[in-house]
């Protein structure tokens, strides 16, 4: 029999799942049949126990990665899940205080770059590189190496190096998180070219903002000093929601009852929602969980924010009575000195959305400046299989019938804009 973990709690109000009752076997059979199956993109949902056997491989190569080197910080140099999954997965771990450990370059303008530069100590020895890039291609990710290759071989031909010598010592900074085909990656060709250090993958049928456990997030992980043991924990405890979210018990499986409520309020007419998340530990998951939004339910009336930040001026609109809205909250289970005040405001929160609507309270536990590995791996794994079930649910309800693929694990409008970037760009290299 299954059992909840109390690492992560949800309190739900305002919904009734009654409704649902007789429809849930359906909902989590059309999931299950599709799980795991090759072009899905539904390979995230047994990812993380796939990952636990690599992490030995994984804490290798960071060691051999610095000792290439000698660089103290990583520069992660991707894009949407590329970038802010690894954000994501720092911030909720405590990880992403000291920024000379961890960097990050997604840009393409001068400003940024000089910024970037500046970070670095305008020295680009001082940082090894990790590449992430499904094919390699991508037009921003290319730009940023690109620039930093060129930038490292004249740092070494200013030590007096060859152009062969400096070219051999920059290629020592680079890790690739790429396709593990070289015919369909050029970055997977440029690392094995290039004799850059060890293989790590963009696994197959797992979308950028579904890839939280993907080598690119855990490498930043261990870079970043995250002990292997909480990676371990972090990792079951991920696999640990997939086995619940794919059980017809409503009690046990959180993440169902996290999409129908989402599915519930779009059924009662309700458009606009929000999602709060209290605390420093959640600033970068609400990057995230917003391009999770966008890319997945291709809503943007949801609002994803930090709060207290943005409770204030967000207060007014929320609690203004022609405004119908449902809410969520997501609050650390706060243990210290502050925490007479912690829950005294959440308690003021939770009171308030009751009233105005629908509302569900996410509480996890903390260890520190972070969640609890367990609660790390445990919310994170929720989200993604929460966003998927709340287009299951809303087909069914609705009688429609599904895509060969679902909607909410694909992107193709996303290729509209990179079709006007071909052509006539110019960056060094050129990007075709």
């Amino acid at each position: 029999m299954l059992t909840k973990s109390s690492s992560l709690t949800a309190n739900f109000s305002g919904i009734d799942f009654s409704k649902y009752s007789s429809k849930v076997s359906e909902f989590v059979k059309e999931f299950s049949s599709r799980a795991n199956k090759s072009g899905q993109f539904l390979n995230w949902v047994d990812l993380p126990s796939k990952q636990a056997q690599r992490v030995d491989e994984i804490y290798s190569m960071v060691s051999k990665l610095k000792s290439a080197t000698g660089a103290k910080t990583l520069s992660v140099m991707g894009i949407g899940g590329s970038k802010h999954t690894v954000e994501h997965m720092l911030s909720i771990n405590g990880l992403n205080i000291n920024r000379t450990d961890i960097e990050f370059y997604s840009d393409i303008d001068s400003s940024s770059w000089e910024r970037f530069l500046y970070r670095l100590g305008n020295d680009v020895t001082s940082s090894n590189y990790l590449i992430a890039s499904k094919s390699g291609s991508t037009f921003e990710t290319k730009d940023g190496f690109l620039r930093i290759l060129n930038r490292l071989i004249e740092a070494y031909k200013a030590q007096g190096k060859s152009e062969q010598e400096a070219k051999i010592c920059a290629n020592k900074h680079f890790i690739a998180v790429t396709d593990a085909n070289a015919e369909k990656s050029e970055l997977r060709r440029t690392s094995n070219e290039n004799n850059w250090i060890g293989d790590l993958f963009i696994h197959d049928d797992v979308g950028g903002r579904f890839s939280a456990f993907d080598d690119h997030a855990l490498f930043t992980l261990a870079y970043a000093g995250m002990k292997k043991e909480d990676m371990i924990t972090m990792l079951n405890s991920a696999q640990t929601v997939s086995t619940e979210s794919l059980t017809a018990d409503l009690e046990i499986n959180d993440a169902l009852k996290e999409g129908i409520f989402w599915a519930d309020a779009k059924s009662n007419g309700i458009d606009a929602s929000v999602h709060q998340y209290m605390g420093a530990i959640f600033e970068n998951t609400v990057y995230w969980h917003a391009q999770m939004q966008n890319e997945s339910v291709k809503d943007t009336l949801k609002q994803v924010a930090k709060v207290p930040d943005a409770m204030h001026h967000s207060a007014e609109a929320h609690f203004n009575p022609a405004n119908k809205l449902v809410f969520a909250l997501t609050v650390p289970v706060d243990k210290g000195e502050c925490r007479e005040n912690s829950e005294s405001y959440i308690e003021a929160l939770t009171k308030s959305y009751s009233v105005t609507g629908s509302l569900f309270v996410e509480k996890v536990e903390t260890k520190g400046m972070g969640l609890t590995a367990e609660a790390a791996g445990r919310l994170t794994q929720l989200r993604a299989f929460a966003t998927v079930y709340q287009e299951i649910v809303t087909r069914i309800m609705n009688g429609q019938s599904f895509p060969e693929v679902l909607d909410s694990v694909l992107q193709p409008h996303v290729e509209f804009y990179k079709k006007n970037l071909k052509g006539g760009v110019v960056v060094p290299g050129r990007i075709s």
